[in-house]
């Protein structure tokens, strides 16, 4: 992760287009943000959770995260509103962080056979056991 990047708040202006199907919205200077919503209340919570989700992604890969382009720069168009978007990203991180990640483990038939028998719960299993592994009881923050 580069933390030079990284920063609690960000406020990207993003351009909320209506059409008679929904509201499109894409944040300028974000290719590949995208989204969308029926009304203005779920675009707007839509663009938030967009934003999070690809800033957020940008700071795992190590992108540089442009500055934001000010709203007075961006071209007003007919049926197209800028609408600022904040984000606080502590919260969103962490929720990604304690997000729950798919993994494909291989066991001998027997010991699943003798598993099933008493109904262990696999993911209880291995998290208590990475855990007294690694000498851990919770998350760093």
């Amino acid at each position: 992760m580069n933390f030079k990047t990284q920063k609690n708040r960000y406020v990207f202006p993003a351009v909320f287009d209506y059409a008679d199907d929904g509201i499109s919205v894409e944040f300028p200077d974000l290719p590949g943000a995208l989204t969308c919503g029926d009304t203005d209340e779920e675009a707007l919570y839509m663009a938030k959770d967009c934003l999070a989700l690809h800033l957020y992604g940008m700071e795992e890969d190590g992108d540089e995260i442009p500055e934001p382009t000010p709203v007075a720069d961006i071209p007003q168009m007919p049926k197209k509103v800028v609408v600022l978007i904040d984000v606080w990203m502590p919260p969103f991180r962490d929720k990604m962080a304690d997000r729950a990640v798919k993994k494909t483990l291989t066991i001998p038939k027997w010991l699943d056979d003798l598993a099933a028998e008493h109904k262990v719960n696999y993911s209880h299993v291995l998290q208590d056991a990475l855990k007294n592994y690694l000498g851990v009881n919770e998350r760093k923050k």
